[in-house]
């Protein structure tokens, strides 16, 4: 790669990549994939965590291969998925194990957080829904389980990362946007809030921006990874969605559709919109690297991932593209909610929509053509529902969407999602966070 090289360290609840890129010289992004790893919870004394120490190890590979092949490294950027978090004491990361936001123990703390401030009131300065991964409820069943709060700081898992490699403790907006603790309309933690909930302010850490210089990497890291020491850390969009919605560019009439684990369907605004109105249809406000995204969070292509995984086991062929064939011929006209709780947790996927077109009194599956069809056309009937809601709610018309991530590969998730909600579909990047990762590296420096 010729002129500076970029590293993007993109990691997902199912696996973490470290990716190099540059500007080409028609100012296109030309990547390279250094390094993948498998990533997910791990669980220990009743609770989901994840194996921090584990994906340091695997960054550190990853960017000491990168070192390896480029030897003109300026900038890493980071991002992961939203919510989680660790509480770091000191300079000491070494007893830092993050909850999974698919632990369940703190699901009550809803209702709690409701009765203090109330529904209308939380939407309307946080600009979220009711969601019980939000980092928030999570803070408030840890302290009425005596979690020490003491001498600590909180650091999403990105600013985690960024901590791990060059020693500042910062909260980047995009993923403290996630928590249900910032003002919507500021973008600043919204202490009166963290007041009424006994949340402690002390914890949180000042906010940077996409394209601010966070530091550049501790002297141990250049030595461990072989990187230039004046190499910097950039805070990017180090929320996955907002780096994803960065590589792409939307007019008034077109909707994004980051599609992968989580399908997450919105547009761009430049500011929130906490209206009864965008409550009541289950949108929420995040940050972006350039304003508000305005958008759903849906499960996504999760229920899938899980049935590969069982078929997996069973030593049933399972590689996407033969179960994309498969569903192609099946017929089935049965429609399932893919946001049911039912479906949010590991298990006996298969099972479970068996189990629930039982109780809906629905045709249930009889072979796994006819498992998947349903899941990519239930998937579509569901964004159907979600863009209708975005018109009525922000009173746009919407006449395309652009489906980014690794959900766009799927041609018969893209096929039905065009036929079933009448807006045309455009598809691509699938590598849409790292390149919204790296390009706001390369306007940084």
């Amino acid at each position: 790669m010729a002129g500076k090289t970029y590293i993007a360290v993109d990691f997902g609840g199912g696996s973490g990549r470290v990716i190099a890129g540059s500007l080409s010289p028609y100012g296109e992004i030309d990547m390279r994939e250094i390094h993948r790893f498998a990533n997910g919870p791990v669980e220990n004394g009743g609770h989901l965590y994840w194996d921090f120490t584990r994906l340091c190890r695997e960054m550190t590979e990853g960017l000491r291969k990168a070192a390896l092949e480029f030897d003109n490294i300026v900038s890493i950027g980071i991002d992961t998925w939203g919510v989680d978090f660790g509480l770091v004491e000191g300079d000491s990361l070494s007893d830092v194990n993050p909850l999974c936001y698919r632990d369940t123990a703190w699901n009550g703390s809803i209702a709690d957080a409701e009765r203090i401030v109330g529904a209308h009131e939380l939407y309307r300065r946080t600009g979220l829904q009711p969601i019980a991964i939000n980092s928030l409820y999570r803070l408030m069943w840890m302290r009425r389980n005596d979690y020490s709060f003491d001498r600590k700081r909180l650091l999403f898992m990105p600013d985690l990362f960024n901590f791990y490699l060059c020693g500042k403790a910062v909260n980047e907006y995009t993923i403290a946007s996630t928590s249900g603790l910032l003002d919507a309309a500021t973008g600043q933690w919204d202490s009166d809030l963290m007041k009424q909930l006994d949340i402690p302010r002390s914890i949180f850490c000042p906010i940077v921006r996409p394209g601010e210089v966070i530091g550049t990497i501790l002297p141990e890291i250049a030595e461990a990874t072989g990187l230039h020491p004046d190499v910097r850390i950039i805070a990017v969009g180090s929320h996955d969605t907002a780096s994803a919605v960065n590589a792409v560019t939307l007019d008034s009439r077109t909707a994004f559709l980051s599609s992968g684990t989580w399908s997450l369907l919105g547009i761009g605004l430049p500011g929130p919109v906490t209206t009864p109105e965008a409550a009541a249809a289950g949108y929420a406000n995040e940050g972006g690297t350039d304003g508000i995204l305005f958008l759903q969070n849906i499960t996504g292509l999760w229920i899938l991932q899980q049935l590969v995984e069982q078929w997996s086991l069973q030593n049933l062929t399972c590689d996407y593209p033969s179960l994309v064939e498969m569903a192609e011929k099946a017929v089935t006209d049965t429609i399932i909610d893919v946001d049911d709780p039912e479906f949010a947790a590991h298990g006996d996927m298969q099972r479970k929509i068996l189990r629930y077109c039982a109780d809906n009194g629905l045709k249930a599956p009889e072979t796994r053509g006819e498992t998947v069809r349903i899941v990519l056309q239930s998937l579509a009937a569901r964004y159907r529902r979600g863009l209708d809601e975005m018109e009525a709610a922000t009173g746009r018309q919407i006449s395309r969407l652009h489906i980014i991530g690794g959900g766009s590969r799927n041609r018969l998730l893209n096929r039905l999602t065009e036929e079933t909600t009448g807006r045309k579909v455009t598809a691509g990047p699938a590598e849409a966070t790292a390149i919204g990762n790296l390009m706001t590296q390369a306007r940084t420096i």
